[in-house]
């Protein structure tokens, strides 16, 4: 037993070691969360992307969907906390209906969205969501967290290799495929975060926030429509709709106190 503890242990204090190291506060927020990388390099990169998409994707030239999106785009713009941010907000014509965001103030929206966004509220939900896992870091973090895991299963397969009890196939095993339950997991709580962080946005931008559910309950319906309803929750790195209009109006008390209609 005292062989199996060990190893937890180490990992243990390895995990603390790493969080008061890269340990970073999301704006509006009550977590912490581990990030090594640098901001600056986070929009650089972000910034190149957003470019090479431009040159390589078609840019829809619809006035209608452009004027849409540069208005809600100005709107948020004002209200979320994206350091020297350099906004763009431009519309690509791809009918899936997606949007996006990097780091730097780079957003992108599919021409496809407007068949579900419906309004500028509608809009302004999608777009503040995309612009919170900029805000939180998100795409930093769980490079960290990969790293950190990587490590973690490297350094547990190596000490539980030890223990002539343990087969060292099967704590391999084991650890890759708890690290892996829990990588998806925390992919999904980062897009229940988005979720209040973007009602949060809109409604600090005038728009009101309980769109933000009605837009998941039409997104819902959209996927029902074209048979892509995900079944099995546990091995989704998205919540199920469901999980996401519940988390949604359980903090809209909140983001209705921030909410002034224009």
């Amino acid at each position: 037993m005292k062989k199996i503890f060990a190893p937890l242990l180490s990992l243990t204090v390895f995990a603390a070691l790493a969080f008061l190291v890269a340990c970073g506060e999301i704006p509006d927020r009550e977590r912490k969360s581990i990030n090594f990388m640098n901001p600056g390099e986070e929009a650089r990169l972000g910034i190149t992307e957003f470019n090479r998409l431009k040159s390589e994707l078609k840019v829809s030239q619809d006035p209608r969907y452009n004027a849409a999106v540069q208005l809600v785009g100005a709107r948020l713009a004002k209200v979320m906390p994206v350091p020297d941010a350099q906004w763009e907000f431009v519309v690509f014509d791809d009918p899936s209906p997606n949007a996006f965001a990097l780091p730097g103030g780079k957003v992108g929206v599919h021409s496809g969205l407007f068949q579900i966004a419906q309004s500028e509220a509608g809009l302004a939900a999608v777009i503040g969501h995309e612009v919170a896992h900029v805000v939180a870091r998100h795409s930093g973090e769980r490079v960290s967290r990969g790293v950190l895991t990587a490590g973690a299963v490297a350094a547990g397969a190596y000490l539980l290799n030890k223990n002539a009890d343990v087969d060292p196939k099967v704590a391999i095993a084991l650890l890759g495929g708890a690290a892996a339950l829990n990588f998806k997991a925390h992919s999904r709580d980062q897009e229940l975060e988005a979720d209040k962080l973007g009602s949060l946005y809109m409604a600090r931008a005038g728009y009101d926030p309980r769109e933000s559910i009605r837009l998941w309950e039409r997104f819902s319906a959209y996927r029902e429509r074209v048979d892509q309803e995900q079944n099995f929750s546990l091995l989704s790195t998205h919540p199920v709709d469901s999980i996401r209009i519940d988390n949604l109006k359980e903090f809209m008390p909140t983001a209705m106190r921030e909410y002034r209609a224009m």
